[in-house]
C-alpha cells in the first residue's frame, strides 16, 4: 500500500512540474524606446490637430462663414476617426469605431457651446455643457473598460473634462475679443493635450509591451 501512495505521490509531482513548465509565462519583450517615442509623436501631433482645427470652427462660426465652417467640420472629423484609428491595432476596428464616436460627440458638444455663445443663449450653454460632462464620462468608460489596470476609472475623464474647459475658455474669449489672453489660452491647451497623448501612449505600452518592442 505504501507503494501504491508514493507511486501516486511521484506521479503528482510530475504532472505538476508538467504543467508548471507549460503554464510557464511568456517573456515579455522590453519596449522599444524609438518605437514609443513615434507612438507618442504621432498621437501628440493628432491631438494637436484636433485643437487647432476645431479653433477654425470657432472663427468660421462667429464670422458666419458656411463655407469654410462646412470645411473645418470636415477636418475636425477626419481627424477624430485618424485618433480613433490609432488604436485599432491594439482593441480592433470595431472598438476604434466606438473611439470615433465618443470623439465626434466631444466635439458636437463644443461646437454647440460655440453656437450658443455666438447666440448669446445661456440656456443652450448649459446643455452643451451638460454634453461635454456626460462625453467625458463616456470616454473614461471606454478606455477604462479597455484598460482597466493601466488607466483607472477617472483617469482620463479628469483630463477631458479639463480639456472641454479649455474649449470653452477659448471660445468665451473669441467672443469677448480677448486676444491678448487666447495666446496664454493656446499654450495651455497645447501642453495639456500633449498629456492627454503621452498618458494614452504610457498605457498602450504598458498594456502592449511586445507591440513596442
Amino acid at each position: 500500500m505504501g507503494k501504491t501512495y508514493l507511486s501516486m505521490a511521484v506521479s503528482v509531482l510530475a504532472l505538476v512540474v508538467l504543467m508548471g513548465c507549460t503554464q510557464e509565462p511568456r517573456a515579455v519583450k522590453e519596449a522599444d524606446p524609438a518605437h514609443v517615442a513615434e507612438m507618442e509623436k504621432t498621437l501628440r501631433d493628432l491631438w494637436l490637430g484636433h485643437i487647432f482645427m476645431i479653433q477654425h470652427v470657432v472663427l468660421f462660426n462667429a464670422k458666419n462663414n458656411p463655407v469654410e465652417l462646412d470645411a473645418a467640420d470636415k477636418q475636425v472629423l477626419a481627424n477624430a476617426k485618424q485618433i480613433a484609428s490609432t488604436f485599432t491595432p491594439f482593441y480592433g476596428g470595431t472598438r476604434a469605431e466606438n473611439l470615433y464616436a465618443l470623439l465626434a460627440a466631444h466635439y458636437a458638444s463644443v461646437k454647440d457651446y460655440s453656437e450658443a455663445t455666438i447666440a448669446g443663449s445661456r440656456d443652450q450653454q448649459d446643455a452643451a455643457l451638460a454634453l461635454m460632462a456626460s462625453n467625458a464620462d463616456d470616454i473614461d468608460v471606454f478606455f477604462n473598460g479597455v484598460n482597466p489596470h493601466n488607466l483607472p476609472k477617472g483617469t482620463i475623464r479628469g483630463l477631458i473634462a479639463a480639456h472641454g474647459a479649455h474649449h470653452v475658455l477659448q471660445i468665451n474669449q473669441y467672443k469677448k475679443k480677448e486676444y491678448a489672453e487666447l495666446e496664454e489660452t493656446w499654450s495651455m491647451m497645447r501642453q495639456h493635450v500633449y498629456v492627454i497623448a503621452d498618458t494614452l501612449t504610457a498605457a498602450l505600452v504598458k498594456q502592449f509591451p511586445d507591440k513596442f518592442s
